[in-house]
């Protein structure tokens, strides 16, 4: 048992702290009756406002706070109003936007339900890397004009996912995945990673290349790189125009990653195939032509858990809260020197 769980049979004292909807959307009704059998729940509603008088009295004798989408900063005036806070889990994936420097300096433990969260937007990114390779799209919008079958013989050799080059902008957690679930296929994987060595890169079954030479050789590169200062547009113009004809762009980071005017560019005069879960502004403005532009799929930030995919964020946070309230730590924390390379 560490020095900041509870004792033996007591109970931490725990808050939800999201934006209501969140809290409606992520943890249904079996959630809650859990989370309710783990700690002391305070009641309903949840904490989307921690300036409040009632946010102040709830926060004075919690323990853990089990944070969401819609957690406001835990900034030091939050955490002098909580002197008994000792961990946070969160129900979502990155913590960057409300567990401050504050909360480390304090010790506290943190814990996120970014690997369920890495699951869908890593199947999403398999699908478009088999179904862009298949030009499933194309093909599907020119049959739907045609009405008749084109000549199949006839299909460029370029169609197809057998050995085709896959380059992955970094490894983290979903980058991570997203290998895994192409170990199947007859696709050849490279990956661009400063803090990946090669002994790592082999052991993970992917060529370590220079983010030049990924983009030059790659028929599809999927970006899964966090938004740092030192990645804003880190796929440059420059990296855009080496990609082959006809390449594709995946992206399901963050749009500051890519230079979006070198994306729209490229792919308005057909060089390039995109598919973009996010862009930057994230809804692109209504005359941005890349709405209009056949050889570009806009998905709206879909990739992320939404639907039944929740429950795997809410059953994942139960677990990590199971194992710190027994005293057996989290399974999946969160470490201030790891924040810089988590998106």
């Amino acid at each position: 048992m560490t020095e900041s769980t509870p004792g033996p049979g007591s109970r931490p004292r725990a808050a939800l702290a999201m934006s209501p909807d969140v809290a409606s959307a992520v943890l249904d009704t079996e959630s809650l009756t859990t989370l309710a059998a783990l700690c002391d729940l305070a009641p309903l509603p949840v904490l989307d406002d921690l300036s409040t008088p009632r946010a102040r009295t709830v926060l004075a004798d919690v323990d853990l706070l089990v944070t969401g989408w819609g957690c406001p900063p835990l900034d030091a005036d939050v955490l002098r109003a909580a002197p008994r806070l000792r961990a946070v889990v969160h129900t979502a994936g990155s913590v960057r936007g409300h567990v401050t420097d504050a909360c480390w300096d304090r010790g506290i433990e943190v814990s996120s339900a970014a690997a369920a969260n890495a699951v869908p937007v890593a199947e999403y990114t398999l699908a478009m890397i088999l179904l862009t390779g298949k030009q499933v799209l194309e093909t599907a919008r020119d049959y739907r004009a045609a009405r008749s079958r084109p000549e199949w013989l006839h299909t460029p050799r370029s169609v197809g996912n057998h050995r085709r080059t896959v380059g992955l902008l970094s490894a983290s957690l979903i980058g991570r995945r997203v290998i895994d679930l192409l170990r199947p296929h007859d696709i050849d994987v490279l990956l661009y990673d400063p803090y990946v060595g090669d002994t790592e890169a082999k052991e993970l079954g992917v060529e370590r290349v220079g983010l030049a030479e990924l983009f030059r050789r790659s028929d599809t590169v999927s970006v899964h790189t966090p938004l740092l200062p030192e990645t804003r547009r880190l796929v440059s113009r420059e990296l855009i125009d080496s990609l082959r004809p006809d390449a594709v762009l995946i992206n399901t980071a963050r749009g500051a990653v890519v230079d979006q005017d070198a994306l729209t560019d490229a792919a308005l005069a057909g060089r390039i195939r995109a598919v973009l879960d996010v862009t930057d502004p994230e809804v692109l403005p209504h005359e941005h032509p890349l709405w209009q532009c056949d050889n570009v799929l806009l998905t709206p930030h879909l990739a992320g858990s939404q639907g039944n995919e929740w429950r795997r964020l809410a059953d994942l946070a139960l677990a990590e809260i199971a194992r710190w309230a027994s005293g057996d730590g989290f399974l999946h924390p969160v470490r201030r020197e790891r924040l810089a390379f988590l998106a």
